[in-house]
């Protein structure tokens, strides 16, 4: 089995900059595809940005040219940089990954805020 531990949320004023981090752990053998994902109150939880084992990257129109999303496949961990935060930004940020440890689940993380305010 495998967890995903994220990391670095928080509140931000709009114009402002915020990393999220999400590292995976346990008896991995491999991770393909690695994600983002946010969720507001009443809200169905939406894709953000997505990242193949290979490095390529797929985004929501709402954040293209704002937001990039990375991975450290060394240490299992894949980021967020959002730069340029709107208000509209506010949510919960999940990350999840595609991990074999030892058979292939899609795992999620707990979840973390973010609140862009002034």
């Amino acid at each position: 089995q495998a967890q995903l531990v994220e990391s670095g949320g928080g509140l931000v004023q709009p114009g402002g900059s915020l990393r999220l981090s999400c590292a995976a752990s346990g008896s991995i053998v491999r991770i393909y595809g690695m994600g983002w994902y946010r969720q507001t109150p009443g809200k169905q939880r939406e894709l953000v940005a997505y990242i193949t084992s290979g490095g390529s990257t797929n985004y929501a129109d709402s954040v293209k040219g704002r937001f990039t999303i990375s991975r450290d496949n060394a240490k299992n961990t894949v980021y967020l940089q959002m730069n340029s935060l709107k208000p509209e930004d506010t949510a919960v940020y999940y990350c999840n990954a595609e991990v074999v440890a030892p058979k292939l689940v899609v795992y999620w993380g707990q979840g973390t805020q973010v609140t862009v305010s002034s």
